[in-house]
């Protein structure tokens, strides 16, 4: 071979060598991630606990995984769409976040592609899984048995506010976790009169409120809804214009000007959300992850709120409080 053509093969085999070598590399993981929130609404260090979850079974997003999401903003109606998106796009595992209804919208969207939900339910009762400690089929996830929080909610407005009259509960009447029954219970034990207001939107939001002052409701018990979440600032705005002492499920109502919440550890709930996740992508089955309890509570008092409304807060709640805000 003469020194001229054995240098023009050499160069082209070295030309083509990166594009072969690209050729035999695996493509990356994709995690969909679909969530009843609004991006705008989601703390960084409640994300960021996600992806931490993921780093801890090894995979780091734009690395060795790239993370799909998808924001329903509030709106349920468009969990359908978004979910048959991400199946479309045959994602490798699905993260249904953000409570109900997500996880029953992408149960129903694929009997196949991997499934770790954020469940505020009993996820068997919902027909989730066949059992918590033996899911079955393409869902396993996290629940943190909202509906048997909300009776301790309202034993702890009633610590605040014993001579209360009526409280109203504010529910979304979208959402499937059964929380009504819990609370009405709760209610009956105690001896409360609970007057049900319902919510699926912003102004149905308003037109709670205005019953709320109609009735002279004396309190407001807040149902375990992502609608919610999404309207924290509209509801607290409203209970502090209407004088109406409110308690939450989670602190970040706290954190933002509500008067009382109690509820899970959402940062937590997250990352083992992420967790799942990669175990799932490391090639464990779901069916073989027990489904998970998140178990930290935690109560929340914003003293600055109390003061605003005129209340003194029971040296008894403040000795149960987690955290109180000044």
């Amino acid at each position: 071979m003469r020194r001229r053509e054995f240098i023009t093969l050499l160069g082209g085999a070295a030309a083509a060598w990166p594009l072969s070598a690209r050729a035999q590399q695996p493509a990356m993981l994709v995690v969909g991630f679909l969530s009843t929130l609004s991006p705008s609404n989601m703390a960084a260090n409640v994300m960021n606990e996600f992806r931490q979850g993921l780093k801890e079974v090894g995979f780091v997003e734009g690395q060795n995984v790239k993370i799909e999401y998808r924001w329903a903003e509030g709106h349920y109606d468009r969990l359908p769409a978004l979910a048959a998106d991400l199946v479309q796009r045959e994602v490798s595992v699905i993260a249904a976040t953000g409570g109900e209804p997500s996880p029953q919208v992408v149960k129903a969207a694929t009997q196949t592609i991997p499934i770790v939900f954020m469940a505020n339910g009993d996820p068997v009762a919902a027909g989730l899984v066949a059992s918590l400690n033996r899911p079955g089929g393409n869902l396993t996830g996290v629940t943190i048995f909202g509906m048997m929080a909300i009776g301790k909610r309202l034993e702890f407005l009633r610590q605040l506010m014993p001579k209360a009259g009526t409280i109203a509960y504010l529910t979304n009447p979208n959402n499937p976790n059964r929380e009504l029954d819990n609370v009405q219970a709760a209610a009956r034990s105690l001896g409360q009169q609970i007057l049900v207001l319902n919510a699926d939107g912003g102004r149905e939001i308003d037109t709670a409120f205005a019953t709320i002052a109609q009735q002279q409701v004396a309190a407001l018990l807040v149902a375990s809804d992502p609608l919610f979440f999404d309207r924290r600032d509209q509801l607290i705005a409203l209970a502090t214009r209407q004088a109406i002492p409110a308690i939450y499920y989670l602190r970040a109502f706290s954190e933002a000007g509500g008067l009382l919440s109690y509820g899970n550890n959402l940062t937590d709930m997250y990352r083992q959300v992420g967790t799942y996740a990669g175990r799932i992508l490391s090639g464990a089955r779901p069916a073989d992850l027990p489904v998970m309890q998140s178990t930290k509570f935690e109560l929340v008092i914003n003293l600055k709120t109390a003061k605003t409304l005129g209340l003194n807060v029971p040296d008894k709640l403040l000795a149960l409080a987690d955290e109180v805000i000044e």
